[in-house]
C-alpha cells in the first residue's frame, strides 16, 4: 500500500523531521500513541520492511536509496532494543550511546565495527559515494 500525500503537507513533514527520514518520523508519531510492547514490535516490523525494500534498492542499483534503507534497519532495530529497555532513541547522537551501553554490556567489538559501517551507509545517501561492491 502507498500513501500519497499533498505537497504542503510533505513539506511540513520533513520540516518537522529536522533532517531524518520522513517515514521513521511519521513512524515515531504514531509509536507515541502505544505501549511499549506494540511500539516494540512496530519497530521490529519496520526492520524487516527496510530490509526487504534494501534488498531491492541494491538489486535495481540504486544505492543510495539502499544505503539509507539498510540504516533504517539498523535504526529501526536500535528503537526496539530501546523501548524494550526504557532507554531513549530519539536522535543520531542516541543510537551511539546505545550501540555503547551494549558495547560495555557484551564487550563484543564487533557492535562498534558494524555500527560504523551502518552509519558510513547513512552518510552514503546524501554523498553517493560507495561503489555497488563496497555497499555489499
Amino acid at each position: 500500500m502507498s500513501l500519497t500525500l499533498p505537497p504542503t503537507i510533505m513539506e511540513l513533514l520533513r520540516e518537522l523531521a529536522n533532517g531524518r527520514d520522513v517515514e521513521e518520523f511519521i513512524a515515531d508519531l504514531v509509536a507515541e500513541r502505544l505501549d511499549t510492547q506494540r511500539r516494540v514490535e512496530l519497530y521490529l516490523r519496520l526492520h524487516e520492511d527496510y530490509l526487504r525494500a534494501a534488498e531491492e534498492l541494491y538489486n535495481k542499483g540504486d544505492l543510495a536509496q539502499a544505503g539509507e534503507k539498510y540504516w533504517g534497519a539498523v535504526t529501526a532495530l536500535l528503537n526496539a532494543i530501546d523501548e524494550s529497555r526504557g532507554w531513549e532513541h530519539y536522535s543520531h547522537r542516541d543510537y551511539d550511546v546505545i550501540i555503547n551501553r551494549l558495547f560495555r554490556e557484551t564487550n563484543d567489538g564487533e557492535l562498534l565495527l558494524y555500527f560504523g559501517a551502518a552509519e558510513r551507509l547513512h552518510v552514503n545517501f546524501y554523498h553517493n559515494f560507495m561503489t555497488k561492491d563496497l555497499l555489499k
